[in-house]
């Protein structure tokens, strides 16, 4: 059974001050915290907070990052497989203030999946993905 949503802010912080979310931090959010596959948008909030502490963390942490907030914003919503508008406009907001790469490869993955997007957020994930002219680009940005 999974813990409890209103416990995961205890466990972000916890990451956060460590500086690093490991593969067995990611195995153990998967099966104890996200269990249920649910992310509420507190918890969406949360998350972009690890994404944006700027933390070597393990592959698998962006992983686990794209999974959650694609699911929450493409297939939580409702109707599935659409990104409304104003699901978009905050998909948009997080990603321009968490500026990682694992916020880019949500916006990228967030397209991929969706049915149908507004318009304006096409452009804008394509503008955004256009100033990371690499991957390398895109890390050298991160350690920034």
């Amino acid at each position: 059974m999974g813990l409890a949503v209103e416990q995961s802010r205890t466990i972000v912080s916890a990451m956060i001050l460590g500086r690093r979310v490991t593969a067995q931090d990611v195995a153990w959010l998967r099966r104890e915290v996200f269990a249920e596959g649910e992310v509420t948008r507190e918890t969406a909030e949360e998350l972009f907070a690890v994404a944006g502490a700027r933390m070597d963390n393990a592959p698998e942490w962006t992983e686990l990052f794209v999974e959650l907030i694609t699911d929450y914003v493409v297939w939580q919503s409702r109707p599935t497989g659409i990104v409304a508008d104003e699901e978009a406009q905050w998909l948009i907001e997080r990603a321009d203030a968490c500026k990682s790469i694992e916020a880019l490869a949500v916006l990228v993955n967030v397209l991929a999946e969706a049915h149908r997007a507004p318009q304006w957020f096409v452009t804008a994930v394509r503008a955004r993905a256009a100033q990371w002219r690499s991957v390398e680009a895109a890390l050298r940005a991160r350690a920034s």
